[in-house]
C-alpha cells in the first residue's frame, strides 16, 4: 500500500478516539482540501499491510474505538484496505471510511463489507461548515451500517 501517514489520536474522524490512516493518491482534487499533499499517486511511502497493521496496533489503547481510513482516496486502494480492515475488525475495532465518491457509485466495492461508517461526497468549499459532525461540507453524508445496510445519519 501507499500511505501518506498515520495519526494515533483523532477525535474528529469518527466515533470516539481513533487511529487515522491517510492513504496516498486522490483523483478528486477538491478546492480547499485539508490534505492536498495526499493527492499525488506517486507520493507517500510504500508499506505492507502487515507493517501498517502493526503501526496501527502500536497506537491502539483501551480508549480507542476504531480506525479511520482517509486520504487521499481510500477506494483507490480498497482491495488492500479490505485485508487491513479484516485484521482490524478481528481485533474488535470499528472502521470509518472517508471517500469523495458517493455511496451509490461505489455500492459494489468489497471494502463496504468491512466499513461501519462511510462519509461520502467531495469536499465543497462553498458548502464548508466547521460545525458539522465528522464532515467538512454540508453535501457530504454520514452513512451508518445497520443490519448490513447503510442508513443516512
Amino acid at each position: 500500500m501507499i500511505i501518506s501517514g498515520i495519526t494515533g489520536d483523532s477525535i474528529l474522524d469518527g466515533l470516539g478516539l481513533r487511529v487515522t490512516l491517510f492513504v496516498q493518491g486522490c483523483p478528486h482534487h477538491c478546492k480547499g482540501c485539508h490534505n492536498p499533499d495526499t493527492w499525488d499517486f506517486l507520493g507517500g511511502a510504500e508499506k505492507s499491510i502487515r507493517e501498517i497493521y502493526d503501526i496501527i496496533l502500536g497506537h491502539i489503547t483501551s480508549l480507542h474505538q476504531g480506525v479511520t481510513f482517509s486520504g487521499g482516496e481510500p477506494f483507490h486502494q480498497s482491495y488492500e484496505l479490505c485485508e487491513l480492515a479484516r485484521l482490524l475488525k478481528s481485533d474488535g475495532l470499528d472502521i470509518v471510511v472517508y471517500t469523495g465518491y458517493t455511496l451509490q457509485s461505489i455500492n459494489d466495492n468489497p471494502l463496504l463489507n468491512y466499513a461501519d461508517y462511510i462519509i461520502d461526497g467531495k469536499f465543497e468549499i462553498d458548502k464548508r461548515d466547521i460545525g458539522l459532525k465528522w464532515r467538512g461540507s454540508s453535501n457530504q453524508t454520514i452513512w451508518k451500517k445497520v443490519d448490513g445496510l447503510f442508513l443516512a445519519q
